[in-house]
This record gives structure tokens, sequence and C-alpha cells, in this order.
């Protein structure tokens, strides 16, 4: 059961993340994701059987420490943005941003659980909810590509540095969205000391403000 709680925690945390992209695009001008009916919470809509299953599944089973995965991504047309230099930024930091959103109003919810009558375990899946969450933003704003963090940090790049970004992050897209995963992988297994501790902080930040 708590197997299955934890995954679900997991996918539709990811979901929302992927839709807000569609939703950020749609607004800037952009209807592809509408277009191919990705505006939905529906999973079948969205899930990545290695991604959304397999990687975070091994994941709990073998006690990692930690859950990952990834939706398939919301597509948009970037030059179909109304605004050129902020539309792309502003359409990737919408994932991001809709995992701390997330983070802070169950960590509300966690502050209102004696006036809600909620019950200890309802704060401890809150809690869950809001670690993940808050694990999902910050991953997805380092700025390595294909993560968010790439299209959202670029625009602050002067242009011939942002040029040559662009072209590593078109580089990596050569290897598919799994060799981008396993180089990801590898920069956070080296940095997962920092990363790890900033994500608690951020986590017991918001839990206890």
């Amino acid at each position: 059961m708590e197997t299955i709680i934890t995954l679900a925690v997991l996918i539709l945390s990811i979901i929302l993340h992927e839709v807000a992209h569609g939703y950020a695009a749609n607004w800037l001008g952009d209807p592809t994701a509408r277009l191919q009916g990705r505006l939905t919470l529906n999973p079948m809509s969205h899930i990545d059987p290695i991604g959304s299953v397999i990687v975070p599944t091994m994941l709990f089973l073998t006690n990692a420490g930690f859950m990952f995965g990834w939706a398939k991504p919301v597509p948009y047309n970037p030059y179909n943005l109304r605004n050129q230099k902020w539309g792309e930024a502003f359409v990737a930091f919408a994932g991001p941003g809709t995992n701390f959103l997330l983070a802070i109003i169950f960590a509300v919810l966690i502050h209102m659980s004696p006036i809600l009558g909620l019950d200890a375990s309802f704060v401890d899946l809150a809690a869950y909810i809001v670690f993940i969450n808050v694990f999902l933003g910050c991953f997805n704003l380092i700025p390595f590509p294909p993560l968010d963090g790439s299209k959202v940090i670029e625009p602050f790049l002067p242009r011939s540095l942002g040029m040559r970004y662009r072209s590593l992050g078109d580089s990596f897209a050569r290897f598919g969205i799994m060799g981008s995963i396993l180089i990801l992988l590898v920069f956070v297994f080296v940095f997962a000391e920092p990363f790890f501790y900033l994500v608690r902080t951020i986590t017991e930040f918001i839990i206890t403000l």
C-alpha cells in the first residue's frame, strides 16, 4: 500500500508539472499541447512506461533513498510564443513553479491540520508530498540540458553565450531522453550531498514556516 501511495504521489506531481508547461504555452499563444490533448490530468496521456513506472518502482524497491521519474514531455512550439525572449523561460519555469506551489499548499495543510482535524497519517503523507515536490522543483531547475533550468537561465545570458548554451542543449538532445537522464543522474550523484541538503533545507523551511 505504501508503495502504491508513494508512486501515486510522484506520478501526479510529475503530471501536474507537465500540464503546467502546456497551459503556460497555450496562454502565451502556442496551442500545440492543447491540440494534442495533453492539457489533461488523465495519466494515460502523460505516463512514460520507463520514467513514470519502471524507474520509480526500482528506486523504491531498492531503497535508493530518493524517488525520481519523468513523464512524456508536453510538446510546444517556441516559435508560436508571443514573447520570443522570455516566453520559453516562462513555459519552462511553469513546471517547477507548480511543484513548489504544491509543496506550499500541502505545507499550509500541515499547519492547519489541528484546525481541520487531519490525523497524523495525513500529516505524514503531506510532508512527503512537500518533499517530493521540492525535490522535483529543485532538480528540474538545474541549469543543465534537457532540464527546465537550462531554458530558464538562457534569456539571462549574453546573446553569444546564450546561443552556445542552446547549442549545447541541442547536442545533448541527440542522445535522446535516456542518454540525457543518465548524464543528469551522474551529475546529481556527484553533487548528491549538497543537492539533498538543499532539498531537505527548503522542505523543512516550508513545513516549519
